[in-house]
């Protein structure tokens, strides 16, 4: 029998329907420049002032060659005309360069404002998005989609006021200046070699835009096999799978260099396609000029304007290739940005939402007649709650225990409202927790996790995140309630010690005790207990549980039991049972019924007793 390979699983891709069209997602991006309308007007008055400047210059040089053929000993020749045209030709020069730096200190700032600001807007909205997304998603490629967007916006403004718009002023003034001047040839080639020019450049550059888009889809994937694989180092040691995670990012690169290549090997057929063309306009006006000179219609002043004018030009048309893809690739970036920015709100805050209100009757939770299931309207949904209806009465404890995969931890998740009930209701000092903002809502409950991932940062960071702007007494109160102060100030670092990616320096004892800590500091009327000592030995659990205990008197707390040991003192114990309550009572009540409950106990405590049971209980969830 051939042995079973591991086969990665596609990315999801983070980007939703279809491309937007290029106008669609600029027309998303001029909101934000309309705000700053009269700093981009003043910006591109200095632009338009630079720009006749430059054209000035081979206008101001025609005159200075046609000066300098004045007869011999003529003292105009020496003094006059071209000491007053050099001055000239200097101040033009300058003026170039002054307006072309006036026109960056007013625009730099609106394109880095606008850039940080749709960033922030973005991360905004991806933290407001429910937890269904965040589980979908791949932390690499949204990352990255985020970081190019915010970096696309900021070159698209610059390439926009820099290069296009600057070309585009040019390019008007030279053909009215060459029309004004000269037969109407001038005019007509230059025009010509531009139309040309442009339809070649843009119809290649869109031809390579999919080399340019395939590469980015690659560099996201790579990315987030890189970043998914780093994140679980752990994993990938423990079962020795480095090479198949070289394999599967190497797959990724691999892709990448034959999408990158394609792009290469199409820019040497444009860039040869241009040079062409602007060679064979530049030959046909000097052609053109000389044969002017030769008849008499026009003087060496005028073959030097037609020529430095065509220089002005071709140097930034040069470039018009490499803009343009730059350009439509900044496109891509936000669109990969605004897509992000339009995933639909799942679960959003109903219109006229008002803030959670308790008084001092305190904070009685009540679940009414709640179904829920993860893909609620799908084909395939899987009803995870069936009619789920018990009270947590005002300061009061409920524990839930039952197998896992019973629906426990999803009571909490409905509570924080991560996901909203498919039937039925959930209320919170006598309001439906949909009608309230999930902000006020969130800061009224506070949980232990049983999976506590903590912020790569310092200890103090991650127990003051259950209530920022806390004192460090505060902190070091919440540590010795948490019983987790000691083993802090034992540390070299002490509070600043870090805690590495996701808490992996700490042990998991160590990291649920910073999860109580922090839960403990935030001080919130409803309390969320899920396997809160799960990851403890025997005598912190007691201390610690005998700190819960006292920390829930006079709080509405829900306690998600691991062993049963410590839910005995709950005013009500709930069993579940597939998504089911199947029974419900005190510790001596569910004892006296001898069913799922009794048995469990019986379970748990027969292992405890045993001589060659482990030390930690068996779970039940």
């Amino acid at each position: 029998m051939r042995p079973a390979t591991l086969t990665p699983p596609a990315p999801a891709d983070t980007t939703t329907g279809a491309p937007r069209s290029d106008w669609s997602t600029l027309k998303k991006l001029l909101p934000y420049v309309w705000q700053w309308r009269y700093r981009v007007a003043l910006a591109l008055a200095c632009l338009i002032a630079a720009k006749v400047a430059n054209v000035g210059v081979p206008l101001v040089l025609k005159s200075l060659v046609d000066a300098l053929a004045l007869k011999p000993g003529d003292p105009q020749a020496v003094l006059v005309v071209p000491v007053a045209l050099l001055i000239g030709y200097g101040l033009l020069r300058l003026s170039i360069t002054l307006f072309t730096e006036l026109r960056e200190f007013l625009f730099y700032p609106v394109a880095a404002r606008i850039a940080r600001r749709i960033g922030l807007e973005t991360f905004d909205h991806l933290l407001s998005l429910s937890l269904r997304f965040h589980l979908e998603r791949q932390t690499g490629g949204v990352s990255r989609d985020i970081d190019r967007g915010a970096r696309s916006i900021q070159s698209l403004l610059n390439y926009l006021i820099y290069n296009i718009v600057p070309t585009l002023v040019e390019i008007t003034l030279v053909i009215s200046l060459l029309s004004a001047k000269f037969d109407g040839w001038f005019a007509a080639i230059t025009f010509g070699a531009l139309l040309l020019y442009i339809v070649f450049t843009v119809t290649v550059t869109e031809w390579r835009t999919a080399f340019r888009r395939a590469m980015n889809e690659q560099d996201s994937k790579a990315s987030t096999k890189a970043v998914d694989a780093l994140i679980n180092y752990e994993t990938v040691k423990y079962f020795s799978n480095e090479k198949f995670e070289q394999a599967r990012y190497d797959e990724n690169l691999q892709r990448l260099e034959r999408a990158s290549i394609k792009s290469q090997t199409s820019l040497s057929v444009l860039n040869l396609g241009q040079s062409l063309i602007i060679a064979a306009a530049v030959t046909l006006l000097v052609w053109r000029a000389t044969e002017g000179v030769v008849a008499g219609t026009m003087t060496l002043g005028d073959l030097v304007l037609v020529n430095a004018l065509m220089i002005q030009l071709y140097i930034p048309l040069n470039f018009l290739g490499v803009i343009y893809r730059e350009i439509k690739q900044s496109i891509i970036d936000m669109e990969k940005m605004f897509s992000l920015l339009g995933q639909n709100r799942e679960v959003a805050d109903a219109p006229g939402a008002k803030p959670l209100a308790i008084d001092l009757g305190g904070a009685e939770v009540r679940f009414r007649n709640v179904t829920f299931g993860y893909d609620h309207g799908k084909e395939q949904d899987r009803t995870i709650l069936h009619d789920i209806s018990f009270d947590i009465p005002a300061g009061k404890t409920v524990a839930v225990v039952g197998a896992s995969g019973s629906g426990k931890s999803t009571l909490a998740r409905l509570m924080f409202r991560f996901y909203d009930v498919s039937a039925g209701h959930i209320e919170i000092a006598g309001q439906d927790i949909r009608t309230v903002t999930q902000h006020s809502l969130r800061q009224a409950i506070g949980i232990v996790p049983q999976d506590t991932v903590l912020f790569n940062d310092t200890i103090e960071y991650n127990i003051a995140y259950g209530r920022t702007g806390a004192s460090r007494s505060e902190v070091d109160a919440a540590a010795q309630a948490a019983h987790i102060h000691d083993f802090i100030v034992s540390t070299p670092k002490g509070y600043d010690t870090m805690v590495g990616e996701r808490g992996l320096k700490l042990s998991g004892g160590e990291k649920q005790r910073v999860a109580i800590a922090r839960t403990l500091l935030k001080a919130p009327p409803i309390l969320i207990f899920d396997e809160a000592t799960s990851a403890l030995d025997s005598a912190n659990e007691r201390a610690i549980q005998a700190e819960l205990q006292g920390v829930a008197q006079n709080k509405t707390t829900l306690v998600i039991a691991h062993r049963l040991s410590t839910v005995v003192d709950a005013h009500q114990i709930l069993v579940m049972d597939h998504g089911r309550i199947v029974e419900r009572g005190s510790h001596a009540e569910l004892l006296a019924l001898n069913a799922r409950y009794a048995q469990m106990w019986q379970l748990q405590q027969s292992r405890q007793d045993s001589p060659d049971a482990p030390s930690t209980a068996v779970t039940t969830a």
